[in-house]
This record gives C-alpha cells, structure tokens and sequence, in this order.
C-alpha cells in the first residue's frame, strides 16, 4: 500500500467511504452511546447529528488507513533490518561495533574468527587488548582521531593470538546514529610474496 500524504488522506477517507470500500474498523463500532452523544451534540437538527456521525466515520477511516500505513512500514523496516543484519553479520570482513570507550560492543562472524574467539569472548573487551602491545598505541591513536573528528581513520597492526601474531589493516569511521566506531579488520597481505 502506498503511502498517502495526509492532506490527500481525507479524501481517500471520503471516497472510501462513499465508494463502501471503507477498511474495516480495528474493534471500534457506532453503539447506542456514541449515536445519543452525537444527538446531544448536534442538539439543533438531526442533520447536524448526520454530519457528526459521517465526520467521525470519516475520521474512523483516516484512522484505519493510516493504522494500515503504519503496519507497511513496520514489515518494511523489520525486513530491511533483518538485510542489514544478514550483511553485517555475513561480511567477508571482520566487522566491529565499538564503544567511544574502546570496548567491543558487536562483532560479525569473520572478526570472530579472524582473532581466533567466539564472538561472545570478544563482546565487553577493549580492542586494543587484542593486539600486541607494540600495536596498542597505534589503535587509541585511530581512536583519538575519530573522536577528535576525523571522518575514517586506519593502521596496520599485529593482533595478538595463541597461533601467533598476525598483521592486520584496521580501517575505522565513526557511526553517526550513535557516535560508536565501526572498525574493519583485514589480514595484511605478505609483502615479501609474488
């Protein structure tokens, strides 16, 4: 269903109406009560209680396509996060969500495995934990400049693991919905291979 800009939704109310192909209503019904309401309040003439009941009918409609609108956009966006989700989570990069503190908030599949720990291991550590020590200055330095207002930021690293150091690329931007980092991890490729 296309979205119907609001001064248009009247006279799709109305014409909805007219036509009988109103929405049904979402539970709420025309009783006795809001008919004696109606009379007491269009006390003159039935007439005016006739241009009562067809206003509230017509805002009842207003309400039922907008009710419709907003249920659209709710499966709209439900499907487009489930995308993102499956793009985030799926990346052939690794992929980091982290805090301005430098804590790993979230992490994809490929980083988890590219440092060598569940994904669940990584969540709540400082990211420059998993670095040798060498490398650590270099990444709070990333960390300054993004906070300091630079758009993308990068270094080379060595991470640190059981099986051993690894060079890695770190490429990261400051997330503008919330002001966290997303870091890209990548293994550095040999230099010295052809």
């Amino acid at each position: 269903m296309p979205t119907i800009p609001a001064e248009k939704l009247r006279l799709h109310a109305e014409a909805a109406l007219k036509e009988g192909s109103a929405p049904p209503t979402k539970g709420w019904r025309t009783g006795v009560s809001a008919l004696s309401l109606l009379h007491q309040l269009a006390s003159t003439s039935a007439a005016d209680a006739l241009k009562l009941l067809h206003e509230l009918q017509v805002h009842q409609v207003e309400l039922d396509l907008q009710h419709e609108q907003m249920e659209v956009t709710r499966r709209e966006l439900t499907e487009e996060l489930a995308r993102y989700k499956a793009l985030y989570e799926h990346a052939p990069a690794g992929c980091f969500s982290v805090g301005l503190d430098g804590h790993i908030l979230e992490v994809n599949a490929a980083g988890a495995e590219l440092l060598g720990l569940a994904p669940n291991v990584l969540r709540g550590r400082r990211i420059e934990s998993l670095l040798v020590p060498a490398s650590r200055p270099a990444v709070n330095e990333l960390l300054d400049e993004l906070r300091d207002g630079a758009r993308t930021s990068s270094r080379e690293v060595l991470s640190e693991s059981i099986s051993g150091s690894r060079p890695l690329l770190v490429v990261a931007t400051v997330l503008p919905r919330d002001g966290t980092f997303l870091m890209i991890l990548v293994p550095v490729p040999d230099r010295g291979a052809n």
